[in-house]
């Protein structure tokens, strides 16, 4: 294996000071001379991979001992599949958040959120190659976001069902300190993914469950309608049930 550690033009630690006291030739490490921002450090990285699996891990997050294992071994067995993602702890909390397991579903859901945990995940470089995908600035701070999405076309997904990272969550992650980048990025991204993928769209709206709420002198919530598919369910107080409708669908000549 080789462990490359790219330091951003980081100007507060001896990154390298602290590398190197390792001397462990399949440790590399590089430095950018001027700060580069996220997208543009990660391809770099990509670039300076020579092997075919990479795997991302971040700075705050802890990559369980046997996660590289399990998804070496899923990729070796599995060709077709260009990105395998796991489960993730999210820590001090303890709350395990779990991802779909098989590609179709991993699909789907991409349409709606960010299915694979980024910092758990192992990509091939081949693919990466191939498609000339790459992380776009232009979407940062959900650049793996979109990334996954610009792959849907071309290569299958997997998530290794058992918890192969822990997620550092706090206030001064990158996603808390850039919320409204984030969800800016986030729509922009769901606009060209429901385009280039119409059928994996129509799908995830069909599985999505659409809730409206209706409130007694605009404060107290006195109905709910919670629509999904062709059903809906009408709810006093978001509590009580009182009823169920299905609506007829109409196929047009």
């Amino acid at each position: 294996f080789e462990l490359i550690v790219l330091d951003d033009g980081s100007t507060t630690v001896d990154v390298e000071r602290v590398v190197k006291s390792y001397s462990d030739d399949r440790i590399r490490f590089y430095k950018n001379e001027e700060n580069l921002g996220i997208s543009e450090t990660r391809n770099k990285l990509v670039d300076l991979a020579n092997g075919e699996y990479l795997a991302v891990i971040d700075h705050d997050d802890v990559s369980l001992p046997r996660r590289f294992e399990k998804q070496v071994a899923y990729l070796d067995a599995n060709p077709d599949t260009g990105v395998v993602g796991g489960q993730a702890e999210f820590i001090p909390a303890g709350k395990v958040k779990k991802r779909p397991v098989d590609n179709e579903s991993i699909k789907i859901l991409l349409m709606r959120q960010c299915a694979i945990f980024h910092p758990s995940c192992m990509i091939r470089k081949s693919v990466l190659e191939k498609t000339g995908v790459r992380y776009e600035k232009r979407f940062f701070p959900a650049e793996d976001y979109a990334l996954f999405c610009r792959l849907i076309r071309h290569t299958d997904f997997y998530n290794i069902p058992d918890v192969l990272l822990l997620y550092r969550k706090h206030k001064k992650n990158t996603s808390a300190l850039q919320r409204a980048k984030m969800n800016k990025a986030t729509v922009a991204i769901q606009v060209f993914a429901r385009k280039e993928n119409p059928d994996l769209a129509a799908v995830s709206d069909a599985e999505c469950e659409k809730i409206e709420i209706f409130r007694l002198f605009g404060a107290l919530p006195f109905l709910s309608v919670r629509s999904k598919r062709n059903r809906k369910v009408f709810k006093l107080f978001d509590i009580i049930p009182i009823l169920s409708s299905k609506t007829k669908t109409r196929t047009l000549p």
